[in-house]
């Protein structure tokens, strides 16, 4: 069934794949972003596009008074963990202040089905690997908190207001489609960086920590195809809800630090150097998803994240786009 549908973040890394997907169905797209970490160049000419923050209630008013959307799929977050150590207030404001303000919006204008895109995050140092949903939500740092936060508000409002919401957990979204890839300032994520070492843009590997408790000492991660991340949001938008979900997005496997670079090596046939780091602070040794909850709730599963394809489509679209979308 074809709807009416808000994007926020929607010219972000995985927003603007959510928007290609749900065009690509038939549905009517309408993008809020405010650019400071999007790129306008990433949004499909087929979705309107409006710019703008989502803590700007007037606008919000207005343009779903003009243009009403039956349910909102919301991307719009600072998703730094660092620049979350180190500016807290900042992300709070961002993610939870302004998200309100958002989700009061939509409540006012009859939005009833809210998808929002949260992280793995809120759980902190997990005691058991593959994290289950119900696994204890222990935030280490503030981005995880603010999403923990927002997960929590979309509780209260399933009760208030009959908002039927799911959370999505994802584990480390990676990869490209033809048109989409990642293109991030700064860049924090594992396969860009290892792929920019790739093009000869940067000079080596970062590797934080060699030292972890997993099998060549370095942090294990689960990858999951930023186009099986946006298949879990369209699914999200059909499935039966009843008050608030979680569910994750993972594989329930995990690829170490070296692991990706020697596959990355392997599929683009290029040097790769490394360096060894300290470990981050909050750094857990290994994240990854139990994923099971996702395939009976969503008929969900990760049909395109083995490593290679990841890494295959990332090399592609990182060798045709050296230096990120077009300004």
């Amino acid at each position: 069934m074809a709807r009416s549908i808000l994007v926020t973040g929607g010219a972000g890394y995985i927003g603007s794949v959510v928007v290609e997907q749900l065009l690509a169905l038939g549905h009517s797209v309408v993008v809020l972003d405010d650019l400071s970490r999007g790129h306008r160049a990433a949004v499909d000419s087929r979705a309107e596009f409006v710019q703008g923050g989502i803590a700007d209630r007037g606008l919000l008013d207005d343009l779903l008074a003009r243009r009403p959307c039956e349910a909102l799929v919301h991307l719009a977050a600072y998703a730094l963990v660092a620049e979350s150590v180190a500016h807290p207030q900042m992300y709070f404001t961002n993610n939870v202040t302004g998200g309100q303000v958002l989700l009061d919006a939509a409540v006012g204008a009859g939005v009833r089905r809210v998808i929002f895109s949260s992280s793995c995050a809120v759980y902190g140092h997990p005691p058991v690997i593959p994290i289950p949903e119900d696994a204890p939500r222990a935030p280490v740092n503030p981005y995880g908190e603010t999403k923990l936060a927002f997960e929590r508000l979309l509780a209260d409002y399933a009760t208030r207001h009959g908002v039927g919401s799911i959370s999505l957990r994802y584990f480390n979204a990676a990869g490209a489609t033809a048109r989409h890839g990642e293109d991030h300032d700064p860049e924090t994520h594992l396969i860009p960086n290892v792929l920019q070492v790739a093009l000869g843009r940067r000079p080596a590997v970062e590797v934080y920590g060699t030292d972890y408790p997993t099998a060549d000492g370095t942090a294990v991660r689960d990858y999951v195809h930023i186009a099986d991340i946006a298949d879990a949001h369209v699914r999200a938008l059909e499935a039966d809800l009843e008050g608030a979900e979680a569910v994750n997005l993972g594989t329930g496997a995990g690829h170490s630090v070296l692991a990706v670079t020697e596959a990355a090596r392997r599929i683009t046939g290029r040097s790769i150097p490394t360096v060894p780091c300290p470990r981050r602070s909050g750094d857990p040794p290994t994240l990854v998803a139990a994923p099971g909850r996702a395939e009976q709730l969503l008929a969900w599963r990760p049909r395109r994240s083995q490593l290679d394809a990841i890494l295959a489509g990332a090399w592609e679209w990182h060798r045709t786009h050296p230096s990120g979308y077009p300004n």
